[in-house]
């Protein structure tokens, strides 16, 4: 595939000590987005701790009570479908703002949910606004430097990890203390406070040239899937390797609430501390990318992905060994996700927003996959055919890389 060199898109900053776009992105305004994704990422992930609680609270089964998940996951693909591509044609300071207040309601909605179908529609509305993530994913990388892009998307999906284990520890923590709808109470609060920083100190930017209406703008996504080889087979990459994520982290609840573990929401929350390993990958993946290692990290990612489904099989006997694969999978998955988002981004400078609404929706269907996948296995055959479902997954992840690697050097 010809890689694109379109000029960056033209940003317009506000005079403020944290935007500095003539100069790529600074530090400070790349953490302030990192936090903001780690806030609003977190909304997705409260509820994998708090399976079992809100099952018992609402009278679900457990092989249903993960459809919270599902109807997240699916909010959040109808999101990057009809709502992230925007951002290559609206202002994006604005757009990110509609998104943090709006998500603030939806988040209270989800807290005071009395009904099964209630809680379903109020989370398939906190996943599609959550996806003001990926449109700041793509305004850091309009606003950082061809230099300086991997590694400062990297240093944002850090963020974004980290706001995924926090908010599996700090939803067990907080679901300890005062119930699961507190959960969703504090983090409606949060994304109010984090509204106010955005709009005092955001840079704003022009609206696109390249695409003159929303409609066309939708079509011209369509567009780049049917045109883009990178595009579809990073895509793919993305669903394989997030469904073999998903079906950890929705399905590892339920073993661990069981006997012989039976453990608090705080302590399942702690697991996801272990996976800080996946935060430290993708910033050091982002420098790799940028160093033209993309594929030879993306290989042995996908590699660890498979082997981390070895240790993760004895969840039932061996919390250590549950840790071990939780640090290997999480590692592998981030790294491979930095690095493909890293080499889109490179590609097409001129449809950053679009590129990541694409490359996200086969993200956001994989995870929804996994979810339901995950635990009706589980509900059937227990953990040990989880586990084999997650290593097939991965295997067939590894497989497509290894097909695409020796299709290039066929063709070249």
């Amino acid at each position: 595939m010809k890689a694109h060199v379109d000029s960056e898109p033209q940003c317009v900053a506000l005079h403020t000590p944290l935007a500095r776009p003539a100069q790529g992105l600074s530090p400070a305004l790349t953490w302030l987005f990192s936090v903001t994704c780690a806030l609003a990422v977190a909304n997705v992930y409260f509820a994998q701790p708090l399976l079992d609680s809100i099952a018992q609270s609402l009278g679900v089964a457990a092989a249903t009570v993960g459809m919270v998940v599902t109807a997240t996951q699916v909010g959040y693909g109808l999101g990057l479908l009809f709502i992230v591509p925007l951002g290559d044609l609206l202002n994006r300071k604005r757009l990110v703002l509609t998104l943090v207040l709006l998500s603030a309601l939806a988040l209270a909605a989800a807290g005071a949910a009395q009904q099964w179908l209630a809680l379903l529609a109020a989370m398939m509305v906190v996943g599609l606004l959550a996806v003001v993530v990926q449109i700041l994913v793509a305004y850091t990388a309009a606003l950082a430097s061809p230099a300086q892009r991997g590694e400062a998307v990297g240093t944002v999906t850090s963020g974004i990890v980290l706001g995924i284990l926090l908010a599996r520890f700090t939803s067990g923590l907080v679901a300890d203390l005062a119930g699961w709808r507190a959960v969703y109470f504090v983090s409606s609060a949060l994304m109010l406070v984090i509204a106010a920083v955005l709009w005092k100190v955001a840079p704003a930017t022009v609206a696109g040239k390249g695409t003159q209406t929303y409609r066309a703008l939708l079509g011209s996504l369509f567009q780049l899937l049917r045109s883009d080889r990178l595009l579809r087979a990073r895509g793919l990459l993305a669903l394989l390797v997030f469904a073999a994520f998903s079906v950890l982290w929705t399905t590892m609840v339920l073993p661990l609430s069981a006997a012989p573990w039976s453990l608090s929401h705080t302590a399942i929350g702690l697991f996801g501390l272990a996976g800080v390993a996946g935060a430290l990958a993708a910033r050091r993946a982002g420098r790799w990318a940028d160093q033209g290692l993309g594929q030879r990290v993306t290989g042995i990612s996908l590699g660890l992905l498979l082997l981390a489904w070895l240790p993760i099989a004895f969840t039932e006997t061996s919390l250590l060994a549950l840790v071990c694969g939780v640090i290997l999978l999480d590692f592998a998955v981030q790294a491979v996700h930095v690095t493909s988002q890293s080499l889109i981004f490179a590609a097409r400078p001129d449809a950053q927003s679009r590129m990541v609404g694409a490359y996200m929706g086969f993200y956001s269907l994989g995870s929804a996959l996994g979810a339901v996948a995950g635990t009706q296995v589980y509900g059937r055959w227990g953990w040990g055919a989880v586990s084999a479902l997650g290593a097939g997954i991965s295997g067939v992840a590894l497989l497509m890389w290894l097909y695409g690697r020796w299709r290039n050097a066929c063709c070249n």
